[in-house]
């Protein structure tokens, strides 16, 4: 029996935490077409920020979801740091790298608090509130129901309240030691780190320039301090020795560090400020986890329910988010598609396990040399003051800095093996390959000078016809695939690209199918593969 022959549903899909990966699966999936609710444990949507970095890919993902301009409004995307090697100080400037392909050439510092809070108002702009204070413990009668495609969920309210919610997906964004992969039975495959972190928000006296973002490398590990603090004027992140007994949960804030360790920690850190006040810290455990499954319809896990990092790079909240960029169109088409889409549905877990694997190898390495323990890891950072004569000079190259920022956004994540992703008959060589990201470009369209991602800047699937491509029968693809929905599938004629042919551009920026002919049949049939038309 397929979808919307069983049960009536309460909502399309149930979001289990209202975290970046949360708030952007629930926007997601209700751009494209899904009644969505959240639920959150937490009572209220302030918490203290874990992450404070966006790197391009997330944001040109967030674009169609017009969010990122007020994201914008509340970072720093002109970055500087100082790298403190000793008695030695080295300028960085991180802000507009030479990436011609991307609206997003630098690195973006913002807190997650503020990520979350443009997340959340943007969902109250579209009607879907977050209901805090609301546990998810598991499934109720029924649990997952074959006939109807449903997941029947156990809610308690804070204060007492229980209640049944029937959806016909559960997107499980809880957490590292969330409840929802408890359900899935996916392994937590990895282990702890023998480093953790402190986070603390601080008052300091010093010279520290307030501007700056501060880096001290030590053989003892790494000490962060930007102002960028939400209870005082400075964050702090240093690492120190892992408890072997953590006092909280991994990903999770734990207790209060003494205010003598804090003191301890800036003090060796040799960036040459004193504490004045401790006003909030905490100890965070760290690990390196991977699930051994994204999910399998009906019940999905994305973000720290689905792998955990170090603070490397800061790949953690970008990396969730972008895991919600994939998940949520696609719980959105299939949730009003009509029938199973089991290709699209089983393609998340192909595409973003693949995917979080690499991250998480990229995120290992670096806080190995970073923050490791280890004998070798420890030796080079011991040596790196007597390389600060030449770094000043490498830093000043400009093909340096682009390759690093560039390298964490993630070049290296492509769905070229997914299910979905297609070649058309004859294959196109002027487009990236299915599976790849549509690189940013100059573009015409009817007389108009626009830029790629300008186009495909709204919700929906994007299909870019070459100048000579027939358009009779693809127009007819483009009208609206359900009554009462604005499209979601819109086709532009790219007068500045001769050819025939055209390329499909998935909601969440990567291309899907491409062909060196615009043969209708061939695209229909991708649309209906993943849902952006009925069947």
């Amino acid at each position: 029996m397929g979808r919307g022959q069983g049960p009536t549903p309460d909502t399309d899909v149930l979001v289990v935490g209202a975290g970046p990966a949360g708030l952007t699966t629930a926007l997601q999936a209700q751009a494209h077409g899904a009644s969505v609710r959240v639920v959150d444990r937490r009572p209220h949507l302030t918490r203290p920020s874990r992450a404070l970095m966006l790197h391009a890919r997330a944001l040109e993902g967030l674009r169609p979801l017009a969010v990122t301009g007020e994201l914008l409004s509340r970072a720093d995307t002109t970055p500087e740091a100082r790298l403190h090697l000793g008695r030695r100080i080295v300028e960085a400037r991180l802000g507009h790298a030479d990436l011609p392909d991307t609206a997003f050439p630098h690195l973006t510092l913002v807190r997650q608090a503020d990520v979350e809070a443009v997340l959340w108002q943007a969902l109250q702009e579209r009607g879907v509130h977050v209901d805090w204070g609301v546990e998810f413990r598991g499934l109720g009668r029924g649990g997952v129901q074959p006939e109807g495609g449903m997941v029947r969920a156990q809610l308690y309210r804070d204060g007492g309240g229980r209640e049944e919610h029937d959806a016909r997906f559960l997107a499980g964004c809880d957490g590292q030691a969330g409840t929802v992969r408890s359900i899935t039975g996916a392994r937590w495959e990895g282990g702890p780190y023998r480093v953790e972190a402190v986070l603390a928000d601080l008052e300091l006296d010093g010279p520290l320039d307030p501007g700056v973002l501060h880096v001290a490398v030590g053989s003892a590990g790494l000490t962060f301090l930007f102002a960028l603090g939400e209870g005082a004027t400075w964050r702090m992140l240093a690492t120190r020795p892992a408890d072997p007994q953590p006092a909280a949960l991994f990903g999770q804030l734990g207790p209060a560090v003494p205010p003598g360790e804090v003191e301890r920690l800036v003090r060796v850190s040799g960036l040459g400020a004193a504490v004045r006040d401790v006003r909030w810290s905490a100890q965070v455990a760290l690990q390196h986890r991977l699930a051994s499954s994204f999910g399998v319809d009906p019940v999905f896990l994305a973000g720290d329910a689905a792998h955990a990092h170090s603070p490397a790079g800061g790949q953690g909240m970008n990396n969730g988010i972008l895991d919600a960029l994939n998940l949520g169109w696609k719980l959105g088409f299939a949730s009003t598609a009509g029938g199973l889409l089991p290709e699209l549905l089983s393609s998340y877990h192909q595409e973003r396990r693949l995917a979080a694997r690499q991250v998480l190898a990229l995120t290992h390495v670096i806080f190995f040399g970073e923050a490791s323990p280890h004998p070798a890891a420890r030796l080079a950072r011991s040596i790196l003051p007597a390389l600060a004569p030449v770094l000043p000079f490498l830093l000043r190259r400009q093909w340096l800095t682009s390759k690093g920022i560039r390298l964490l956004a993630q070049p290296f994540v492509r769905y070229r093996s997914s299910a979905v992703s297609i070649d058309g008959t004859p294959r196109s060589v002027r487009w990236p390959r299915p599976g790849d990201r549509l690189p940013d470009a100059p573009a015409s369209v009817a007389g108009r000078e626009v830029r790629l991602h300008d186009l495909t800047a709204l919700p929906g699937v994007h299909l870019l016809l070459e100048r000579d491509a027939g358009t009779d029968a693809l127009d007819a693809l483009a009208l609206p695939a359900r009554a009462g929905h604005s499209p979601l599938v819109h086709v532009h004629r790219l007068s500045s690209h001769p050819g025939r042919g055209v390329v499909a551009v998935r909601p969440d920026g990567y291309v899907g199918f491409s062909c060196g002919e615009a043969d209708p049949a061939q695209v229909g049939d991708w649309l209906r593969l993943v849902g952006a038309l009925p069947p």
